[in-house]
């Protein structure tokens, strides 16, 4: 036997070698930005968000530290059409409760772009990423200071007229987060395996659907969170006793129903959820003897997460969107969404 040629590129082979432990710290930021999104979540049903009203990049890591500062950042927000038409009644301990959720949300976006950027430069530093990988690591961590402005951009519609954010641009925050997640997953999984066995162009297809179902119907989701829907109609299957809400289109909004009208927001989610259910397990049940054996496992995993999601959205309508729920079934939207990039990169052509 012929022994294998020594390698023309020593950095090259040290890149090979440390792929899995490039791996672990892509799927450790993944999992800050999963957590990041169930914080987002509780912000949002808290009514935190709109809680800071400035925008310190560098600065905004530090609370304040003493009462004239809480007096100072307290006198901000009482200039806000939020309080002034819905929590004109809050003292400063109420606003030092709500004040904590958008802190977190926005310090931990910065410890995700501090445990994402430090490693980078020391992995590329010391030749442990690959020639192909480091452009698309570059660009990840540019659309996560994006995302940052994004954030910002969503916050100030709620500042000036409506005490609520749009809910356009809540649907863009909540996409990008989902988007950023989603290549960091892809990246990771790519540098654990790189080989696949040959996968039927049908099954890939399906693959694809399913993703892209769920990514819908998490975008539909942000819509239900930004017109306020989800406490709306707490009945299933029906609503208000019908399968079609009366007033389901609003002619003077038009076409703007499908984002802002609460019943056409509402229904379009609950049942599009239901579809996506359906195409699902049909998918995995299909696909199951049809997929490479790399494939079985995260086929397992998003029928049961598409299961126990539905029944978390459910519950979630029929309890009135308590926090505690409300935080569990976007918890539930990100390992299903997770799990389904996981399904569609173990099917990748081979």
């Amino acid at each position: 036997m012929t022994a294998p040629s020594p390698s023309l590129d020593p950095m090259a082979d040290k890149a090979i070698r440390a792929r899995p432990w490039v791996a672990v710290w892509l799927l450790a930021t993944a999992a800050m930005v999963a957590a990041m999104v169930v914080i987002g979540g509780i912000t949002r049903l808290t009514e935190s968000g709109l809680s800071i009203v400035e925008w310190q990049p560098m600065m905004g890591w530090i609370p304040p530290l003493s009462e004239a500062e809480w007096q100072r950042v307290f006198g901000l927000y009482k200039l806000t059409p939020e309080y002034r038409l819905h929590n004109a009644w809050m003292g400063l301990a109420d606003f030092k409760t709500i004040f904590f959720w958008e802190y977190l949300h926005r310090v931990w976006g910065r410890l995700i772009g501090v445990a994402f950027a430090l490693p980078f430069v020391a992995f590329l530093a010391t030749g442990r990423i690959e020639r192909a990988m480091a452009p698309r690591l570059a660009t990840l961590f540019v659309l996560g200071a994006i995302q940052g402005g994004i954030g910002w951009w969503m916050v100030t519609s709620g500042l000036a007229d409506e005490p609520r954010v749009s809910p356009y641009r809540l649907a863009v925050h909540l996409s990008m987060a989902f988007l950023i997640l989603g290549l960091l997953v892809w990246a990771a999984l790519e540098l654990l395996e790189r080989r696949s066995d040959p996968t039927p162009v049908a099954v890939r297809r399906g693959a694809t659907l399913v993703l892209g179902l769920i990514a819908l119907t998490v975008v539909a989701g942000a819509f239900v969170a930004g017109t306020d829907a989800g406490y709306a109609y707490n009945t299933f299957p029906l609503m208000d006793g019908h399968l079609v809400p009366e007033g389901y289109w609003s002619a003077e909004l038009g076409i703007a129903s499908l984002f802002e009208w609460v019943p056409t927001v509402q229904f379009n989610h609950r049942w599009l959820a239901v579809a996506t259910a359906v195409v699902t397990l049909a998918f995995t049940h299909w696909a199951m003897h049809r997929a490479p054996q790399a494939a079985r496992l995260p086929l397992r995993l998003v029928t049961v997460a598409i299961v126990v999601q539905v029944g978390l959205g459910i519950a979630t309508l029929l309890l009135v969107v308590p926090v505690w729920l409300g935080a569990l079934h976007q918890a539930g939207a990100v390992a299903l969404f997770t799990v389904a990039v996981w399904v569609r990169f173990s099917l990748r052509r081979g």
